[in-house]
């Protein structure tokens, strides 16, 4: 039987919404409003009391560590190195530079752990620069919204470690090597799609579109003019090196028990200011107070969103929703097969309304025990997890990777759409393979002995 008050809070939830209430308002009034029906708790006291519980976490400190690396990294040169790199390996081939933005956007993605990073960073930089080389700029802005969520995957990322956290007994370390495979295999079917699609791309004349001054700017050469070779490569290689060493910095630290995820987040913020100031010279001490701004800003959305989610999560879990839910589903079909298909169903209609931290939030501890009932390793359902919200992040209405991407291109959701089913096709196989094939999440933790 269903409870009245998830139907209360589900209800509530939608609602809200659609009134274009922001996603953590909403979910921290339906989880008041739930509480509040029970009539047996004092409802504001344990909302303000799990959501000050909630973010009061070590391994959680490593998110505002990440994110100031992230702004550090991608205001002091570091997209622009990415993309010369990217375009030396693999520019020089028909549709290179849709090749180019995809690599470029993991390499970004990994480092600055954000995908709407990667999405303004790259693509403000390639999307122009791909239109005035003759590609649709509908097909560019699909290609660089979708590569960026790989960088969610590829470690480190800040997602892993909120997963971490509220599925309990897990490492970071496990999740950072989980997400490398699956990680490099999404970004792997987007060059697939691109390789087919370039072609049509390409067909038709270059259009009379500059880059914007700053991506102008901040593009070093014409990238069509780099050409592969160890010549040519080793400059370029010299100048990308240090911006990919931050990714084996933190994770050599952590596998190799230096320090925590924590401590390697505020360890990168140290190199990265060290790299963007001292190094790159592209960031002036007198920005530094607006990257504190801005870090803080971000920090401060992904917290409350953490913390009302941890409150609706024990709300769930007072009234044993994820017991009753993990009872139905199994009352359904014993069959393993057709239970994941169902979990991710549900988890991509939900990643289309839901952004992702508060997705992990809710459902992690909804699905979680459904999983490791079917004898799926928990560390294999949370690369499924976030490889399936992955998708929601190009995906209206709540899509922030597509409106970015929309923003920077200048154009259309409806316009973008079309050539964005290619790609949501390429992901989909994609989420089917992680799922369904154990060894593509749990190969690398094994060999490590992290699992």
């Amino acid at each position: 039987m269903v409870e009245p008050q998830l139907i209360l809070m589900i209800a509530s939830f939608l609602v809200l919404l659609a009134l274009d209430i922001p996603v953590a308002i909403a979910i921290g009034i339906c989880t008041w409003l739930a509480i509040f029906s029970l009539g047996t708790v004092p409802a504001s006291y344990v909302v303000a009391q799990r959501m000050s519980t909630g973010i009061a976490s070590f391994p959680l400190l490593a998110i505002p560590f990440f994110i100031m690396a992230g702004i550090l990294m991608g205001d002091g040169g570091m997209a622009r190195r990415l993309i010369d790199l990217a375009s030396v390996l693999v520019g020089r081939y028909r549709g290179g530079l849709a090749y180019v933005s995809t690599l470029t956007c993991m390499m970004f993605g990994a480092i600055s752990g954000s995908a709407t990073a990667a999405v303004s960073s790259v693509g403000g930089m390639m999307i122009p620069e791909m239109c005035r080389k003759g590609f649709n700029r509908n097909f560019s802005v699909a290609v660089s919204t979708t590569a960026a969520t790989t960088g969610l995957l590829i470690p480190p990322s800040n997602v892993m470690i909120v997963f971490a956290v509220v599925a309990g007994d897990i490492s970071v370390a496990s999740m950072f090597m989980a997400g490398i495979i699956p990680g490099i295999l999404v970004g792997l079917m987007i060059m697939l799609v691109c390789l087919i699609l370039s072609k049509s791309a390409l067909e038709i004349e270059p259009q009379d579109v500059q880059p914007a001054s700053e991506a102008r700017d901040s593009l070093s050469q014409d990238l069509t003019g780099l050409e592969f070779g160890a010549r040519s490569l080793a400059p370029v290689l010299l100048g990308a090196l240090p911006s990919l060493l931050l990714i084996i910095l933190v994770l050599a630290g952590i596998l190799g028990g230096a320090f925590s995820a924590t401590e390697a987040a505020a360890i990168a913020v140290l190199y990265a200011f060290v790299m963007a100031v001292i190094v790159y010279r592209e960031v002036k001490f007198s920005q530094l107070p607006d990257v504190c701004l801005r870090t803080g800003i971000m920090t401060s959305v992904v917290f409350l969103l953490i913390s009302t989610s941890q409150a609706m999560s024990w709300a769930l879990a007072y009234q044993a929703i994820p017991q009753s839910v993990a009872a139905l589903m199994l009352s359904i079909t014993d069959n393993s097969l057709v239970l994941l298909l169902i979990i991710n169903l549900i988890l991509l209609a939900v990643g289309t309304f839901m952004d992702m931290t508060p997705a992990v939030l809710i459902f992690t501890p909804i699905f979680l025990p459904v999983a490791v009932e079917l004898g799926m390793h928990p560390v294999h359902f949370g690369i499924m997890l976030i490889a399936n919200l992955c998708i929601g992040l190009c995906t209206p209405p709540v899509g922030t990777c597509l409106f970015v991407g929309c923003s920077v291109g200048r154009t259309s959701i409806a316009a973008v759409t079309r050539p964005m089913l290619a790609f949501f096709v390429a992901m989909l196989i994609s989420l089917g393979l992680i799922t369904y094939v154990p060894w593509l999440s749990m190969g690398l933790p094994r060999m490590l002995g992290l699992d």
